[in-house]
């Protein structure tokens, strides 16, 4: 009988199949094949770690056996990182050192990839280029009939981080028209506005922290960005834990995990315990089940609920305000955070009980009258802010079918919607619970 051909081979190849299911193994294909070549001449010595395709998380890495809690899962060298001393060693470096006010860390770093990735062909960055994202999906990149549909204050901070791109643009067309002796072409062709989001995002999303000394070529901002080639395709889990750290002996960037992984399943690391709003804005995915996800809740909503004629109304608000309880005021798994019920406390006082606000904020318990009020009205506004979450996911349905080019962006949002209904009504039957027991 051929090797392989019995029922322990057959077991084997079932066993294979079931490990893969996870991802699908992409190491063989051209650009990984050329990136590995291109990081192995700078010194990258391999690791067990392999490009692939996940059903949940899209491209990642895989690992070719298990890991072991505190087992170092990757080590780049120094060689192989981008970071701003790649940049002044380059042909920008003597442009960006003649500037003056100086560019900031970010725009030399922006600069270096738009030039990188015109060159094409002659760049000696290519391998790494050639396996970077074409688009991005962070709130910049959003058409605005999708920013509409996200929550607040995410929509907020949505807008700041459009006019903030957009900002860092404009003031940066003076020192991108200086680099016209390097190119052929008219700079304003290369270094346009699309462009510039694409770095900036590719910096902003993949970047690992590596702090760098001061220098006077450049802006005060923080000098704190490295791109991290074949690393930053390990994807984000809020359930992970791992060390990572430049090892200044060996002069390498090292993850090591706090987690163990079976062999064949997808490696993650952690980028911090952020909510989904966090996630989305920082880096444009995400997470199901992120046990750090939260729903907000606005002053405006909050004042809904309180009647405009309690007189001692501005007093109460005011207190809010100065002891910071008018932000972050939040929905979770676990049901209302303390402090929106705090705020809500505070502002169900009634006139004999306003007195005792300072014990409020302490966490005291004033009256049963008030802990019933403060709990109906967070019951109400939890049922209001789940009403609202499933009228926007009906409008997301809607305009998915009507507008095919935003499909993706769309679904994103959708996501994010979805785990806030999840919180909501599990929220709901936590305070519902909470009403029975104290009545």
């Amino acid at each position: 009988m051929k090797k392989n051909r019995g029922r322990t081979g057959r077991k084997r190849r079932r066993k294979r199949l079931q490990s893969f299911m996870h991802g699908v193994n992409c190491s063989h294909k051209l650009e990984y094949i050329k990136l590995k070549k291109w990081l192995k001449d700078r010194g990258f010595e391999g690791s067990n770690l392999r490009p692939a395709q996940f059903q949940d998380t899209g491209r990642g890495l895989m690992t070719t056996k298990a890991l072991q809690v505190r087992e170092l899962v990757i080590s780049l060298p120094e060689k192989c990182l981008l970071t701003t001393d790649t940049v002044l060693s380059s042909c920008l470096g003597e442009y960006i050192i003649k500037w003056k006010p100086p560019v900031s860390p970010l725009i030399a770093l922006c600069t270096f990839l738009i030039a990188e990735k015109h060159a094409g062909e002659k760049s000696l960055w290519k391998p790494y280029l050639d396996v970077l994202p074409k688009s991005y999906t962070c709130p910049v990149c959003l058409e605005q009939d999708v920013v509409s549909l996200l929550p607040e204050p995410l929509r907020s901070k949505a807008e700041e981080q459009r006019t903030m791109v957009h900002e860092l643009y404009t003031s940066s067309k003076a020192f991108f028209s200086s680099l016209q002796s390097l190119f052929a072409e008219n700079p304003g062709t290369i270094f346009n506005y699309s462009a510039l989001e694409w770095a900036w995002c590719t910096i902003n999303t993949r970047t690992i922290y590596m702090k760098h000394s001061q220098r006077e070529c450049f802006s005060l901002e923080p000098d704190v960005y490295a791109l991290a080639p074949y690393l930053d395709l390990l994807n984000h889990s809020p359930n992970v834990q791992v060390k990572a750290a430049f090892n200044e002996q060996a002069r390498s960037y090292e993850i090591q995990t706090n987690s163990q992984c079976k062999k064949y399943e997808e490696v993650f690391i952690c980028y911090g315990p952020h909510d989904n709003q966090r996630l989305l804005l920082e880096y444009g995915f995400v997470a199901i089940d992120n046990p750090h996800s939260t729903v907000y809740v606005s002053s405006d909503i909050l004042l809904k609920y309180f009647q405009p004629l309690d007189k001692q109304r501005d007093a109460k608000l005011s207190i809010l305000k100065d002891h910071d309880f008018l932000q972050n005021l939040t929905f979770g798994w676990d049901g209302p955070s303390w402090r929106l019920l705090t705020a809500l406390k505070l502002l169900s006082l009634g006139a004999d009980e306003f007195a005792c606000w300072r014990r409020v904020l302490l966490g005291d318990v004033i009256s049963a009258r008030n802990e019933q009020q403060a709990l109906n009205i967070t019951a109400k506004i939890c049922h209001f802010l789940a009403e609202e979450t499933q009228c926007v996911l009906l409008q997301i349905s809607q305009l998915k079918r009507d507008k095919e080019n935003l499909k993706k962006h769309l679904s994103l949002v959708e996501a994010l919607r979805l785990e806030d209904l999840k919180i909501l009504q599990k929220s709901a039957e936590i305070l519902c619970n909470l009403n029975v027991a104290t009545t």
